[in-house]
């Protein structure tokens, strides 16, 4: 993973994302030396949140499947949330 900092994209702006991530799908960048900031394209994006819904729907199915759950109405629901 390629790095750079924010005074790098404050001085050569948009491109010096654009540049890097032509080789790399994805970009830190450091404030002050510390990792502050990851930048992607959308397509690289757009996988990652696909993976991440993907990974939720097979824990609420092992949940269901393990009957892991609860069922309630609605009153019940919020009591048990906010106590």
């Amino acid at each position: 993973m390629n790095t750079i900092t924010a005074n790098q994209l404050k001085t050569k702006g948009v491109s010096v994302i654009q540049n890097n991530l032509l080789q790399n799908q994805e970009l830190v960048i450091t404030v002050r030396g510390k990792e502050k900031f990851v930048v992607m394209n959308m397509e690289h994006y757009n996988y990652l949140r696909e993976c991440e819904l993907d990974a939720a729907l097979h824990q609420a199915k092992s949940d269901y499947e393990s009957g892991s759950y609860i069922t309630e109405d609605v009153e019940a629901h919020i009591k048990r949330i906010t106590q």
